[in-house]
């Protein structure tokens, strides 16, 4: 990526994000995480309290890019095939087709995800991981691009299936919105209806161009030292306090692929370690799991990362080539 390259894709970005806070007030670094995701080919898991605009973020960032969108409401008795779809025989042609799910769309929302049984849970991971489905011994791809973003409310747990570590490491990152501050409530309750107004959002960039956007971003420059640096932090959640289990080599990846990406979306053509930081935490934390006595404690993913951002050392000086 050249430095006009990176403007132009700094230019659409901005575009895109000033589009999604229309409907999303007061959460622009929230924003900002989202369409991150997308522009890194990633999945994207948003765990908040009800009523904090989760869905409505999702259907904005759907609706700001011209491409296909859909809706899955997870439920207990959700089954693998209404996700991927069925193959069915047809008596007239006396040949068996296959009518596709609603995995098959441009942005999916997959609402309430922890609410269906582990059996559809899995369903997703090879879809989310190679942007395909196979059923019945036949693979079907689904298209470019291919975004997931799940939902999860952390409140209700009645009735709900925790997410496996297996899916949990196939969302690139995790965050949530929170409650907005007093300003950002006000506008919305000046500007608000009884019916979410992301339905009259317009697109902003065709799906092509988050394609080419995406193609673009990855190469973004990142210097031996930065590479280094997403390294220790990566090895550092392997022997941190109150883990068991640390983040993987995709983990160091994810890391590489949304600092490309954050990089450009600021006009930059190269990582700085300032964006790694920024990005390790929505990134690792749900990668990690803890110690059962600490998790008993009340000790998350959040907390060992914040600790561990605190004690890596950044680069301050590029490495010897």
């Amino acid at each position: 990526m050249n430095p006009e390259q990176a403007r132009w894709f700094s230019e659409n970005f901005a575009q895109v994000a000033a589009n999604v806070e229309r409907v999303i007030m007061g959460k622009p670094e929230a924003v900002r995480l989202a369409l991150t995701c997308l522009f890194a080919e990633g999945h994207l898991l948003l765990e908040d309290y009800p009523g904090t605009g989760k869905t409505t973020l999702a259907r904005a960032i759907a609706q700001s890019v011209q491409g296909t969108s859909s809706r899955i409401q997870f439920t207990p008795d959700l089954l693998p095939s209404d996700v991927t779809g069925v193959t069915i025989y047809d008596q007239k042609s006396g040949e068996f087709e296959f009518h596709q799910g609603p995995i098959f769309a441009s942005i999916v929302l997959a609402d309430e995800i922890n609410r269906a049984s582990p059996k559809t849970q899995s369903a997703l991971l090879e879809v989310m991981e190679e942007a395909r489905v196979t059923v019945d011994g036949q693979t079907y791809p689904v298209g470019n691009p291919f975004m997931v973003i799940a939902t999860q409310n952390p409140i209700e747990q009645a009735g709900t299936y925790r997410l496996p570590e297996a899916q949990l490491d196939r969302f690139l990152m995790k965050t949530t919105l929170g409650y907005p501050d007093h300003d950002a409530t006000m506008r919305i309750l000046v500007s608000g209806g009884s019916r979410p107004r992301s339905t009259a959002l317009p697109a902003v960039v065709t799906s092509q161009q988050v394609a080419e956007m995406a193609q673009l971003a990855s190469t973004v420059h990142i210097e031996a030292s930065v590479l280094d640096y997403v390294a220790r932090l990566v090895e550092a959640t392997r022997t941190a306090d109150d883990v068991r289990l640390g983040a993987s080599v995709r983990g160091a990846l994810a890391l590489v692929r949304t600092a490309r990406v954050w990089a450009a979306s600021v006009g930059r053509h190269f990582v700085t370690p300032d964006d790694v930081k920024i990005l390790a935490i929505p990134c690792l934390a749900h990668r990690i799991i803890i110690d059962p006595e600490a998790e008993f404690s009340g000790v998350q993913g959040v907390d060992v990362m914040t600790r561990v951002v605190a004690t890596v050392p950044p680069p301050t000086e590029r490495a010897a080539s």
